[in-house]
């Protein structure tokens, strides 16, 4: 005789009943602290991508999940969304300068800006291009301080044909400034404007941090300026390809005019004033 007080489990009555676990969505966001329900392991958010989601832990080790995977804050099951992107704003160029809605290529107008190399031209290019192309502004290439008399004579400035022209290690008693003075008394003197840098070459103006310097080195006279400073950057430095690669590490480092020194931020902007006026 079975007694059927005991036929069934009486605790298995008491388990309640699992029905679809019910999670907040919570936006991904860096810096959120998430428990992975399978596998317990517990991080911060470094990144997302490609439908999965970084978490590192207080040991630093980093591991991904996939975003559909299911998560704990503080004990609470979520599911985690990607942000919603806010409307954008008026965007700003590499200058600082609002960037202007999109149009067609404006005409090239006759007033230039006159730089020394090809340096130079990469570095106002990048940080001020989109400012320059809105303005219809060409940037030319001097090949040296020492031509700036001749290339200015076959460009004949005018009221109507402004030249701007940026020269490097502009400071007094330089080489540089004697032909600045001597073309602001000569002929074209009122439709130019030369400013400079106090730096040895547009390298200079890169604030060093950028490059892991507290500040640019010394080099000595004896020794070619960029070379020295690759060497003690220690880069190769033995061709010409050395140093283009060199320069191309460090343009790189420059994300926007924040990553420039004032010196030269200044001036470029009063160039393009200058040229744009009227």
């Amino acid at each position: 005789m079975f007694d059927e007080r005991y036929d069934g489990d009486p605790l298995a009555r008491m388990k309640p009943r699992r029905g679809p676990v019910e999670r907040r969505e919570v936006p991904l966001a860096r810096g959120l602290v998430l428990e992975h329900t399978e596998t317990e392991f517990c991080g911060a958010v470094v990144g997302a991508r490609d439908g999965l989601v970084q978490l590192e832990d207080f040991g630093g080790k980093v591991r991904a999940f996939s975003l559909a995977d299911g998560f704990l804050i503080d004990g609470v099951p979520v599911r985690l969304v990607m942000p919603q992107r806010r409307p954008a704003g008026r965007q700003r160029t590499a200058s600082g300068s609002f960037a202007a809605e999109q149009q067609r290529a404006k005409v090239a107008m006759p007033s230039r800006i006159f730089v020394e190399g090809k340096h130079d031209a990469e570095l106002v290019e990048q940080v001020w291009g989109d400012d320059l192309r809105v303005e219809g502004v060409v940037v030319e290439l001097l090949q040296g301080a020492d031509n700036l008399e001749e290339v200015l004579a076959e460009f004949r400035p005018g009221p109507e044909r402004r030249a701007g022209v940026l020269l490097d290690h502009l400071v007094p008693r330089s080489k540089e400034s004697r032909i600045a003075e001597a073309i602001a008394r000569g002929p074209h003197g009122a439709n130019v404007l030369i400013v400079g840098h106090p730096f040895v070459d547009i390298w200079q103006a890169v604030k060093p941090a950028r490059v892991g310097l507290e500040a640019w080195p010394t080099i000595p006279r004896s020794i070619e300026w960029k070379k020295g400073i690759c060497l003690a950057l220690g880069w190769p430095a033995d061709e010409q390809a050395d140093i283009a690669d060199a320069w191309s590490r460090i343009r790189g480092r420059v994300r926007n005019f924040r990553d420039l020194e004032p010196e030269l931020v200044g001036r470029v902007e009063h160039l393009i004033d200058f040229v744009t006026v009227g």
